[in-house]
């Protein structure tokens, strides 16, 4: 109103508007009208004929007053649409807009723009085709380009990139709506140490302020786990500005996290505490706990201003004045003012739970852009920022269904034909700016519309408007503008090599002195069965390091070491208090050992129940003369001047004074045939030691000649109720299978002779998986790199 009454004294422009809303329709009108003011529309096409122009529809121009100003047949997804829409908001005839009098500094040729037009005609209109000449259909300077996977389009959009860089001052805009695309073709250009100016920028969530940030959240919203704690402690900012005191700080955290690997401790501080202690790291857990605590026992409900409060602090503990900084630190900063500031006007309570999945939403919709050290000349644009750049080369990538144009969005309370009572335009109307944006793309000097035929997700639709380019152009002519030079170059992009040769399976040959090792007991069965795990495990010294936060409930062995534990210090406790009960004696290990709550609701009446049974066979057995001798001792003995060395997890002294070795078995214990093939001689060996060498604890001594050995499993019996049973490999009673008692030590003498004169002392290869009927472990089966020779391992063996 002011400026109808008082028009500015300077030069008033309305340049690129694409909206029309009735408010900004209104404003554009005024200025318009201004004695020094014009609006200027984006790629209206003033070369339409009136025909094709009324096709469009009402375009919010009733018929007649008080009528409906949206019609059904309404051409929405028309790219001329919302310009007539607005044009008629503003009260503007298209006969009255004039066209600019000047040539864009980056604008094609004007015969491509009357095809452009062409083009996008409205259905009735575009019957016109059939008497187009081919070069009224010719589309100069457009090529088109088809991938085969969305990983070969990133790769030859960025090697055009690269070719059009080669051109002095030669500008290149890379339009794209797929975010993911985007990011694949800035990694490839990034190979030529080009930085290409992405305009989207990068969410907050994954910068590393941002990063930061959303992991004090995790810690605070659901306690100090163990993956989100090393992930915390270990983030690049934290002690980044000191190198001395990163180093240092690095070094505690390693040890810190090996002692963490496995399963999760309880929760709370204090199983942490034991952790670091246990580490050799309890200084450094004590500066690393002050950073944390603030996190720790957050109430159930809190504000939301209070929360932002807390982990801006923490932050800035964590990392000192680097967390605010940088591009992203700056952007952190001011999104929790904002959102202090709104939760605490409007006195915001939230679920302490939540406060991590609110971070990251808010942070996931605000964009962190470098301010500078990006290429001048390559940039890559969404649809919206596209509008306005102007380039040398346009490159429309992406050109999918539901990519470009993106798929609407269906309102979800009103039906298009309300809507278009209430005077407001469709879903498709957004169709109808994809199809804008793109025409305004195909007036640049060089333009290329890419699209792959799968993206991540499997096969893809062209886009409506590249099948509408290819219909224009028919068939000669599409093949003429088939873009065939930089596919070409892709298979060349790197640098060619030889094939590689077929890897063979393994079969290490150490020099003697190296083969000079010790043998355990239980890496028997691998020497046999697979000595390439020996080899790896006794050899090279290698281990399989356990992930943090690891599933107790898969692994065996982690039961198993619970188990071994309790019942350990169990029999230690029975030796001054004959009559103490398991079950309760289990049950405060289970909490003193602080384990983990699922752990203790899922496993421990199972465990509790087994080893009552235990308890039970020990009374009985204790009535026939059978004592516990011996729990957890470590035994060794040299034989063939070897070193055989094992632990027992128990040793019983029979009425006739010979011995019985007992081995607990979490799951199912080995059966007889595998003990006679030789894939399961713990057992066995354990009963040479306490013959031939001797166990040891504590200045005890155990030795003497076992007749008597047995697996006493925690697992369900196949045959009758409850948990516990008990097997032996031997072969005794109306069995059918197993070693005769008499032959039971001398075949493990055999075996374990065999094993050392053809690997110990001898020069056998360690074969990988030599034997294929051996059921051992698999953490070596990368090291030995099995998937690539054992499919032709099995052709071989098929062919034979």
């Amino acid at each position: 109103r002011r400026w109808k009454v008082a028009p500015p004294p300077h030069p008033t422009l309305a340049a690129g508007v694409t909206s029309a809303s009735p408010a900004l329709a209104r404003l554009l009108r005024v200025v318009a009208e201004l004695p020094m003011g014009a609006v200027v529309l984006p790629d209206l096409d003033l070369a339409m004929d009136d025909a094709a122009w009324e096709e469009l529809g009402r375009a919010g121009a009733a018929d007649e007053p008080g009528g409906a100003v949206f019609g059904a047949d309404d051409a929405l997804s028309h790219p001329q649409y919302h310009l007539k829409l607005l044009l008629n908001r503003m009260g503007v005839n298209r006969a009255e807009v004039q066209q600019w009098h000047r040539r864009g500094i980056a604008a094609a040729e004007p015969a491509r723009s009357r095809a452009i037009s062409s083009l996008f005609l409205p259905p009735r209109a575009s019957r016109s085709w059939a008497a187009l000449k081919p070069d009224q259909r010719r589309l100069a300077g457009v090529r088109l380009l088809t991938s085969a996977t969305i990983e070969i389009e990133a790769q030859a959009v960025a090697l055009m990139a690269r070719e059009a860089l080669e051109q002095p001052e030669q500008r290149v805009a890379i339009v794209t709506a797929d975010r993911g695309l985007a990011r694949r073709v800035a990694q490839h250009l990034a190979r030529w140490n080009i930085a290409a100016d992405d305009s989207a920028g990068q969410p907050l969530a994954l910068t590393p302020a941002g990063r930061l940030v959303g992991l004090l959240a995790e810690i605070a919203a659901h306690g100090a786990e163990p993956g989100n704690l090393v992930a915390a402690f270990g983030h690049p900012l934290v002690r980044g500005s000191d190198g001395e005191a990163r180093q240092a700080w690095l070094t505690g955290l390693r040890a810190f996290d090996r002692q963490l690997r496995g399963p999760s401790p309880a929760p709370g501080m204090e199983p942490l505490r034991h952790a670091a202690t246990k580490a050799g790291v309890d200084a450094w857990w004590a500066e690393a706990e002050v950073l944390i605590a603030p996190l720790a026992a957050w109430p159930q409900q809190m504000g939301l201003s209070d929360a932002l409060g807390i982990l801006a602090a923490a932050a800035e503990a964590f990392a000192g004045p680097s967390a605010w900084e940088r591009e992203d630190g700056r952007a952190l900063g001011t999104m929790i003012e904002e959102l202090r500031g709104h939760a605490e006007a409007l006195g915001t309570q939230i679920e302490s739970a939540d406060i991590a999945g609110i971070l990251r939403d808010v942070m996931d919709e605000i964009a962190v852009r470098p301010g500078y050290g990006r290429h001048p000349r390559v940039a890559i644009y969404g649809l919206l920022e596209a509008r306005m750049a102007r380039a040398d080369l346009v490159i429309c990538a992406g050109m999918n269904e539901g990519s470009w144009p993106q798929a609407p969005a269906a309102d979800p309370l009103l039906a298009p034909a309300i809507l278009r009572a209430l005077g407001v335009p469709g879903a498709e109307f957004r169709i109808g700016l994809a199809a804008h944006d793109l025409a305004g793309a195909l007036g640049a000097p060089q333009v290329v519309l890419s699209r792959a035929l799968r993206d991540a997700e499997g096969p893809t639709l062209p886009s409506r408007f590249v099948l509408r380019v290819e219909a224009l152009l028919g068939d000669d002519l599409a093949k003429e503008h088939r873009e065939t030079a930089i596919p070409a170059l892709l298979g060349h992009l790197d640098r060619e090599r030889p094939k590689a040769e077929a890897y063979r399976r393994p079969a290490p040959d150490p020099a003697p002195a190296l083969r000079d090792v010790a043998i355990r007991v239980t890496a028997l069965d691998r020497l046999l069965g697979d000595p390439y795990q020996f080899y790896a495990q006794a050899i090279l010294d290698l281990r399989q390091l356990q992930p943090l936060a690891a599933d107790p409930f898969s692994d065996p062995a982690l039961r198993g070491t619970l188990v071994h534990d309790i019942l350990d210090k169990w029999h230690q406790a029975r030796v001054t208090d004959p009559a103490l009960p398991i079950a309760p004696f289990a049950t405060a290990q289970f909490a003193a050992e602080q384990v983990h709550p699922l752990f203790r609701a899922l496993w421990q009446p199972r465990l509790i129940a087994a080893l009552e049974r235990f308890e039970a066979w020990l009374d009985a057995a204790a009535l026939e003369g059978r004592t516990v001798l011996a729990s957890e001792f470590s035994g060794e003995m040299i034989f063939d001047d070897v070193k055989v060395k094992g632990r027992a997890d128990r040793i019983d002294q029979l009425a006739d004074g010979t011995l019985a070795i007992v081995d607990y078995k979490t799951g199912a214990p080995p059966s007889k045939a595998q003990v006679t093939a030789g894939y399961a001689l713990q057992l066995g060996i354990l009963g040479l030691i306490a013959q031939l060498g001797r166990f040891e604890r504590d200045g005890t001594v155990v030795t003497g000649t076992p007749t008597r050995f047995e697996y006493w499993s925690l697992g369900k019996p196949q045959k009758g109720d409850g948990f516990g049973y008990q097997q032996t490999p031997m072969k005794e009673g109306n069995a059918r299978t197993g070693l005769e008692p008499g032959e039971y030590l001398p075949f493990h003498a055999e075996r374990l002779g065999h094993a050392i004169r053809e690997y110990i002392k001898g020069s056998a290869p360690f074969t990988a998986r030599e034997n294929p009927d051996y059921k051992g472990y698999n953490e070596y089966d990368q090291l030995m790199r099995l998937e690539e020779w054992i499919v032709g391992l099995t052709d071989q063996d098929d062919a034979a």
